[in-house]
């Protein structure tokens, strides 16, 4: 289940099917050439609102362009993590990658 539409068609006033420019103009990705800070992407394998695909392609620019960045999927995991050990090992990778570059 997706519940992407319950906020981003208030946020944006059309779905992306009817007005896919809009969307595009606030897409991350566009904006991929400006980032400078290293970058942790996190994602469950079945998340439905940022799928892992998304996130992959994400990572991949950030590395193409030399930012610092590290991507985790979760196997089994959507945007909700449900696993103990997944919610753990997130925390984990969270902090650790805040200790490396806040330091």
């Amino acid at each position: 289940q997706n519940l992407i539409d319950q906020w981003m068609i208030p946020f944006f006033g059309a779905s992306v099917y009817d007005d896919p420019a809009v969307y595009e103009k606030c897409s991350p990705i566009r904006f991929i050439k400006n980032v400078k800070t290293p970058t942790l992407v996190i994602v469950g394998e079945r998340d439905a609102e940022c799928p892992a695909s998304q996130s992959y392609e994400f990572w991949h620019a950030l590395k193409t362009l030399g930012v610092p960045t590290k991507l985790i999927i979760y196997p089994g995991e959507g945007h909700m993590f449900i696993e103990p050990k997944h919610q753990a090992d997130r925390l984990e990778e969270t902090v650790g990658w805040f200790d490396k570059y806040l330091k």
